[in-house]
């Protein structure tokens, strides 16, 4: 889960527990953070198994901050969400085939 800064909001402040039990822990910032989606890549596919994902969407509020980076499953520039050609997505978990579209 991506680090959210300490002045966020009590509301958004990050879960220690949370952060550490990400799937994204352990992973490097520089994927983490990057605006390419094949340097994000395996940050996506972590996404896909992570029980804490709808918490790092709450916790980074992409759209409010101008976020770049993987946050919640989706790869953001700007705070905007970027389309991910379907070959590039990662497989949900339990397929072995990429679904189409962006990761809404």
């Amino acid at each position: 889960m991506p680090e959210a800064s300490s002045s966020c909001p009590p509301d958004r402040r990050p879960d220690r527990q949370a952060a550490q039990t990400a799937a994204c822990a352990g992973l490097p910032p520089k994927a983490v953070f990057s605006k390419k989606v094949k340097e994000a890549a395996p940050v996506l596919r972590a996404c896909t198994r992570c029980a804490v994902r709808r918490d790092c969407e709450r916790i980074v509020a992409p759209a409010d901050n101008g976020f770049d980076g993987v946050c919640g499953g989706r790869l953001y520039r700007s705070g905007r969400p970027v389309e991910i050609p379907a070959h590039l997505l990662p497989a949900l978990p339990g397929t072995h085939a990429p679904r189409g579209g962006s990761l809404a």
